[in-house]
């Protein structure tokens, strides 16, 4: 039937005139379509317009947002674990910087720590106002066992060869055993003051606070003074406490002008804000 009609309609188009033949469309009988392709079919051979391409799209959607934030959720944590290794890297360096402090302290320190002279004036100098300066060591009030100088050596340089050896706990137990045997010995300044550095190494900041803290006033006149305020004003700063810090500074600088300490004070208090 579909062949006989297709001949029927060739019949009727040759009877036609050419100018009628002219205006007569042109039909795809194949596809049943005025064009091709057909209007919204897409590369994909689904139409644009249909349902069936738009779960796919809303997936890939999806997966680049998600893509997205995990691209962002990485360089979020890729930041937090420089700023954690940065503030690694810095206590490393202070804790570096403190033994190697000490180092230089033990190695500068005459007779491994022995103590000062009583006629040798203290590290500062003339005082503030141009005097001299009292012998070195003031004796701490308070109770102990009888002096017997060559049994407190004996024990003091005990206490300091742990320094030396880096066992840090034990010196520090040492040192104020030490003081709480012997708090009018001739070593007890020295004592006093190593007990702050050991503490300080240790990372005891507020034992190492109290440690320089005593040293000043125990043994006013004592020359590990300018040292132990300088040390004392360090551990301030690291406690968070600047106001206290620069005061400590200015008063090294004051009392003490000549010493090692004020120069060192000085340099520091340039750099507080």
């Amino acid at each position: 039937m579909r062949k006989c009609r297709r001949a029927l309609t060739l019949l009727a188009l040759a009877s036609l005139p050419l100018a009628a033949l002219a205006e007569v469309p042109v039909v795809d009988n194949n596809s049943g379509y005025g064009s091709y392709p057909p209007a919204g079919y897409g590369t994909t051979g689904a139409y644009a317009g249909t349902g069936a391409s738009s779960a796919p799209v809303t997936a890939q959607g999806e997966l680049f947002m998600q893509l997205q934030q995990m691209q962002e959720e990485i360089a979020r944590l890729r930041g937090a674990l420089e700023e954690q290794q940065y503030e690694i890297q810095r206590l490393k360096q202070e804790s570096l910087e403190r033994y190697q402090d000490l180092d230089r302290r033990l190695s500068s320190a005459p007779g491994a720590g022995a103590p000062v002279s009583p006629n040798t004036p203290a590290a500062g100098g003339p005082a503030a106002n141009g005097a001299p300066t009292a012998p070195a060591q003031q004796p701490a009030a308070g109770s102990g066992e009888p002096g017997d100088p060559a049994k407190e050596k004996l024990y003091y340089d005990a206490a300091f060869d742990l320094i030396k050896a880096k066992d840090f706990d034990k010196a520090s137990q040492a040192f104020s055993a030490f003081l709480r045997k012997y708090p009018n010995s001739q070593y007890a300044g020295n004592a006093q003051y190593w007990l702050g550095e050991v503490n300080l190494a240790k990372g005891d900041l507020q034992g190492a606070s109290q440690a320089f803290a005593r040293v000043s006033q125990a043994y006013p006149q004592h020359a590990k003074v300018p040292d132990s305020l300088y040390k004392l004003a360090d551990v301030e700063q690291r406690l968070g406490n600047g106001a206290k810090a620069k005061t400590l500074l200015q008063q090294v600088i004051a009392q003490y002008p000549g010493s090692s300490a004020a120069q060192l004070a000085q340099r520091d208090l340039q750099r507080l804000p």
